[in-house]
C-alpha cells in the first residue's frame, strides 16, 4: 500500500501517519528519517520528531539521498518523514546534477514500495502561498511538486493534513 499525506508546515502530518503507522506491526515499522542535521533549527526539530515517536515501535533509518541502496527488510512498514527534505537533499547536492530529479526520486520511492507492505510518505505542500522566491527556489517547489503528482497518482490512498485534520482526497477512477 502506499499512501501519500501532504499537509502545510505545522498541519499535523506527521502525527497522523504516526498514529496511522501504529496499526502496523510491531518490529516491522521503519521511521526513514531524511531531514539533514544542517543547523540547530534543523537539529531541534529532528530532536522533537524524535521524541513523538519515542516508545512507539519504530527502528529510525536515516536516509539523505537516492533510495535504491537502502537495506529494507522485505514486508516492513515504512514512514517516509519527509519528501521535502529528500528532495531538498537531492536537489542541492551533485548526485543527480544535469538528470530528472522528479522522475528519480519518483522511481526510487515506486522501488521502495515494491519492496515494503505499507510506505507513507509525508510531504509538504508548498504551493498556497502564491509567492515567488527566486529561481532556484521555484525550480525546487517545481521538482517537489512534479513528484507530489506522479506519486498522487500511483497512490493507494493520498490525505491532505488541515489544521490537524486528515481529509481523505478522492481519486478518479480511470
Amino acid at each position: 500500500m502506499l499512501h501519500l499525506i501532504i499537509g502545510g508546515s505545522g498541519s499535523g502530518k506527521s502525527e497522523y501517519a504516526e498514529k496511522l503507522m501504529m496499526r502496523e506491526p510491531e518490529g516491522k515499522r521503519i521511521y526513514l528519517a531524511t531531514m539533514k542535521p544542517w543547523d540547530e533549527e534543523c537539529r531541534q526539530k529532528i530532536e522533537r520528531h524524535r521524541i513523538m515517536r519515542r516508545g512507539k515501535g519504530f527502528a529510525t533509518m536515516e536516509c539523505y539521498g537516492r533510495l535504491d541502496s537502502l537495506a529494507i527488510p522485505q514486508g516492513s512498514s515504512v514512514l517516509l518523514e519527509c519528501l521535502g527534505n529528500l528532495t531538498a537533499n537531492l536537489f542541492y547536492s551533485q548526485e543527480a546534477e544535469g538528470e530528472d530529479m522528479a522522475q528519480i526520486l519518483t522511481n526510487d520511492i515506486l522501488d521502495l514500495q515494491k519492496r515494503t507492505k505499507t510506505l507513507m510518505i509525508v510531504t509538504n505542500d508548498i504551493f498556497s502561498d502564491g509567492l515567488f522566491y527566486g529561481v532556484e527556489t521555484e525550480a525546487y517547489r517545481a521538482v517537489l511538486g512534479q513528484v507530489n503528482k506522479n506519486l498522487a497518482k500511483e497512490a493507494d490512498q493520498v490525505t491532505e493534513v488541515v489544521y490537524g485534520i486528515p481529509v481523505l482526497i478522492q481519486k478518479e477512477k480511470t
